[in-house]
């Protein structure tokens, strides 16, 4: 539904961490109109030139504050609201970046029990399920790709 929304094409680039390149990063949105309470939030399946990142290996910088872990979201920011229209970051740590030119890049993020409880919800509290299982896939249920250019 919102999958042409989800990346802003110019966004993708490295970051640096203590004067070396730690990995690369690019803006998201949320697919759901609604948004959503961060401590919902259990990460993406992300991929980059066929490469998978896993949920460890991310963080999420929103609502203008330095990026941190999901589990970190899910355990502090259960009252921290993301709106559909603001921006995020998403960083994914990756020893010397992307190298430049064209990637290939592929999300799918994973909210737990936007509406309503269920059963399962105090596991995966204790347990977030892998996000690549397309648990928690909202208004987006595919992974979305994009060509996107290394900026700087």
């Amino acid at each position: 539904m919102y999958d042409s929304f989800l990346i802003r094409s110019d966004s993708l680039e490295n970051f640096e961490e203590n004067g070396k390149v730690a990995g690369f990063k690019f803006s998201v949105r949320i697919a759901n109109y609604r948004g959503c309470f961060l401590g919902l939030h259990n990460g993406y399946y992300c991929e980059v030139d066929g490469v998978s990142y896993p949920r460890e290996a991310q963080r999420l910088a929103v609502n203008g504050k330095p990026p941190r872990s999901f589990e970190e979201l899910m355990k502090h920011a259960v009252l921290e609201h993301w709106d559909m229209q603001d921006e995020a970051f998403l960083y994914v740590y990756k020893e010397g970046g992307l190298e430049k030119g064209t990637h290939r890049v592929g999300i799918l993020e994973s909210i737990l029990g936007a509406y309503g409880s269920s059963p399962r919800d105090e596991e995966y509290v204790k347990n977030p399920p892998d996000p690549s299982l397309g648990i928690g896939t909202g208004k987006t249920s595919v992974v979305c790709y994009y060509d996107l250019e290394l900026q700087g």
